[in-house]
């Protein structure tokens, strides 16, 4: 990526079993599976299926909601079908995102570090949400 868009990274979906998920995006929608052996071997915490290189759908098992403590509430809206949304900004931009945010007093958590995304380790991320509740990761990976 040498260009400086804005870009989705991935949505990661609620499914009940990532494996047969994983299974329908495959054969009937063609995306390929990613990270699938290693979900299987217990090596993953979720599989994925891309999207196009640069967005994959991340396909995380239900009985995770109850995990999801990133920021007050997210527990509680977790079982909608969509977890929350990631978008991919360079490094700049993604300062600049962080800092409007706390400006207009949007709760942003605790950065995160090196988390897997479409195109592999992300340099930086935390979440927000938005005015009626959706949930927003923000990464970089430069």
């Amino acid at each position: 990526m040498t260009d400086q868009t804005t870009r989705l990274d991935h949505i990661v979906l609620w499914v009940r079993d990532p494996i047969a998920a994983a299974g329908f995006y495959d054969k009937a929608v063609g995306l390929e599976p990613v990270r699938l052996t290693e979900y299987s071997a217990g090596e993953a915490p979720f599989p994925s299926v891309r999207v196009n290189e640069e967005t994959i759908l991340d396909l995380m098992p239900l009985t995770m909601a109850e995990r999801m403590t990133m920021l007050p509430g997210a527990a509680e809206s977790s079982g909608h079908p969509v977890n929350h949304v990631c978008l991919s900004l360079p490094a700049d931009r993604f300062d600049a995102l962080r800092s409007r945010l706390e400006e207009q007093s949007v709760q942003v958590t605790d950065l995160s570090y090196d988390s897997f995304g479409a195109r592999g380790q992300a340099r930086r991320s935390f979440y927000f949400r938005d005015p009626d509740g959706n949930v927003f990761e923000a990464r970089h990976y430069d």
